[in-house]
């Protein structure tokens, strides 16, 4: 029995790369989107188990529009793993810099490749698409002249393209967090020290200043906050955070006192911090028993 694991893009994309650093020895089944909504929507239709996807690039920041997909759509964040993002300028073979027209990749990878890129126009034109890889075998399949792609290595190696260059990105040390979601009813991690919480507050003086003295005297450890506009109520913002804890009985009771300091609380997903990128705790059997 295969879990189905919904990502956006194809085989050799960075997503199916992470996939295959959570689950090395486990049978998965790809359910290839070209958008990450589309990532949301197979889980929620069932055609999913669990997806897999970026949340934030260290060069870029955090990618707001999937903050809300997993908000909007009830999912839970159950395992997390960083990939170190290296970026490829790739072209069929015999073509050089000098005779790219286009360059092609998805958009964040652009904006991680943006100073690169500078140099290379005005006679290249840059063109947002839907994936790294996919825009890579495009080129491939169609044998498209003048036209490259911003790709990890891995995926000029599957499709037989020439690299022209190497390392672009802005930062050499660049690295993006990819997060497994799931619907409400997740399996938990058994070791779990790190959560991801989302909260509102009143419009009052102090009041985020209050929640983080809270997180601080009981020594919750925050490692990201993120404000985000919350959708069709202009100038209001929800906070999403990610806080490291040693004690689950402690985080437990610090949740019940936040619960009653915000305007509203909701427990995005209590996982494992898994910066060793080992692979997932979860397993086929929880998994399906779950779902």
């Amino acid at each position: 029995m295969s879990i189905k694991i919904a990502i956006q893009g194809i085989e050799s994309s960075f997503h199916d790369l992470a996939v295959q650093k959570l689950f090395p020895n486990t049978e998965v089944e790809l359910i290839k989107c070209d958008s990450f909504e589309k990532v949301t929507q197979s889980i929620a239709s069932l055609e999913a188990d669990i997806g897999v996807i970026a949340l934030e690039n260290s060069i870029a920041g955090s990618i707001l529009p999937n903050y809300h997909l997993i908000d909007s759509g009830g999912f839970k964040i159950i395992d997390e793993v960083f990939l170190t993002i290296d970026m490829y300028l790739m072209a069929l073979e015999g073509e050089t810099i000098h005779t790219i027209e286009e360059v092609h990749s998805h958009p964040v990878a652009l904006q991680q490749c943006k100073d690169y890129l500078m140099r290379l126009q005005p006679h290249c034109k840059v063109i947002e698409g839907k994936d790294t890889a996919s825009e890579a075998h495009r080129i491939a399949t169609n044998n498209l002249k003048g036209v490259a792609a911003i790709a990890g290595k891995q995926v000029a190696e599957r499709f037989g393209l020439t690299i022209l260059d190497s390392n672009i990105q802005k930062i050499k040390e660049n690295k993006t967090r990819f997060v497994v979601i799931g619907r409400d009813a997740t399996p938990s991690a058994t070791e779990a020290n790190k959560a991801s919480l989302k909260f509102v507050l009143d419009h009052e003086v102090g009041s985020l200043s209050k929640v983080l003295q809270l997180l601080s005297t009981f020594d919750i450890n925050l490692t990201k906050i993120q404000s985000i506009p919350i959708l069709g109520t202009p100038w209001e913002y929800a906070f999403f955070v990610d806080v490291l804890f040693e004690d689950q009985a402690l985080f437990d009771q610090v949740i019940e006192v936040l619960g009653k300091a915000v305007k509203e609380l909701k427990i995005i997903g209590v996982y494992t911090h898994n910066v060793e990128n080992a692979p997932s705790t979860l397993n086929r059997i929880a998994i399906h028993e779950k779902y």
